[in-house]
């Protein structure tokens, strides 16, 4: 059973002013952050649950939501995968002293290997839900590309909202720009990649390159069979926490 806080969320301003939106609570580290999807925010399921588990654990655990997504300031079609990154790191450097165990959600899970990439000695480990590395890549068409850069910005519905799914040709660039998937990535520490198989938006094929990309010699890779993309079932939630809990000890 997930709930959603009802006290309104802390914030912590950027540089320029805007006002990220975030859920801290104290406990015992390695601090667990959550990084949501594509389009996400930190009241999704998953990340709810997970806070829920950690609080009741006393574990540490950071839920944030990037510039424009959720209850942050700014315009969603401002983002960039950059941008958004340097979110995560501002509030990892500001808000949390010691080690952190990242936990990304799709496109999360994208960010989260460029974290680390970033912060080396802050991560204690990773774990990714149908990580998306390299979307931009692999998930659009040539068709697609064409469109992006005629109309700077692409929109299709989805089952996941009300809104349309919006792609803009900066945050389709700035993908380009932070491909990983092309070479060895530069991370040591520990790696577990959770995906489904009836995932109908990150090929499950994606979690396999990834973990043969990590440089790291500890990575696992479980494969759910009758998984779809959010993988938030009680089931999959079970099995997130049990990964996590996996990490934190190490």
């Amino acid at each position: 059973m997930t709930h959603a806080d009802t006290a309104p969320p802390a914030y912590f301003a950027r540089p320029d002013g805007l006002r990220l939106a975030y859920r801290h609570s104290r406990g015992v580290g390695p601090t667990i952050v959550f990084l949501p999807g594509y389009m996400s925010d930190m009241e999704g399921g998953k990340a709810v649950a997970l806070h829920d588990w950690a609080r009741g654990q006393g574990r540490a655990m950071l839920r944030l939501d990037y510039a424009g997504n959720g209850a942050s300031e700014g315009r969603f079609v401002d983002g960039t995968l950059a941008s958004w990154r340097d979110d995560v790191l501002l509030l990892i450097d500001r808000l949390i002293k010691g080690p952190v165990v990242l936990v990304g959600s799709s496109m999360g899970g994208w960010l989260a290997l460029l974290v680390a990439l970033a912060r080396p000695d802050r991560v204690a480990g990773i774990v990714g839900i149908a990580a998306a590395p390299d979307f931009t890549q692999w998930g659009f068409t040539d068709a697609d590309k064409a469109l992006l850069h005629t109309e700077g910005r692409i929109e299709e519905p989805t089952p996941y909202g009300d809104q349309p799914y919006v792609t803009t040709l900066a945050f389709w660039q700035s993908g380009q720009a932070l491909l990983l998937l092309e070479d060895d990535i530069a991370i040591d520490c520990p790696v577990r990649l959770l995906h489904g198989q009836c995932d109908p938006d990150v090929p499950w094929e994606i979690a396999l390159r990834t973990a043969g990309r990590l440089r790291s010699s500890d990575v696992q890779t479980l494969l759910i069979k009758d998984g779809d993309h959010r993988l938030s079932r009680d089931s999959d939630i079970a099995v997130l926490i049990r990964t996590v809990v996996s990490l934190l000890d190490i």
